[in-house]
């Protein structure tokens, strides 16, 4: 049986990579790229080692974990068959303030 989940990326998760990345890049292309590398990576792992990062202190959802990446919350969703990346959100963020934006979980 493989237990390999799929590892699928969110479009707002993609888009705060995206926008990180390109932060990044104005100061160091070479620290964005370590970035860029460590965070799909991290998400890649996911397929098969999800239950690895920790449940989300802020949700409390078993489902709702996260691994960090540098300083950045990798979010995702464990699901029977899929991973889900929910958000990449830099540490410093007001993690509420993001929350209240998305709705339901």
């Amino acid at each position: 049986m493989d237990s390999r989940r799929r590892v699928v990326w969110a479009r707002p998760a993609l888009d705060a990579l995206n926008d990180a990345l390109a932060y990044i890049a104005e100061e160091s292309p070479q620290g964005a790229a370590s970035v860029a590398r460590a965070a799909l990576e991290s998400a890649d792992s996911l397929s098969t080692l999800a239950e690895r990062g920790r449940v989300v202190p802020e949700i409390g959802r078993a489902a709702i974990r996260e691994i960090f990446v540098f300083r950045y919350r990798l979010l995702y969703r464990v699901g029977s068959d899929r991973v889900t990346v929910i958000a990449f959100l830099h540490g410093a963020r007001d993690f509420e303030r993001w929350r209240r934006g998305l709705g339901e979980l």
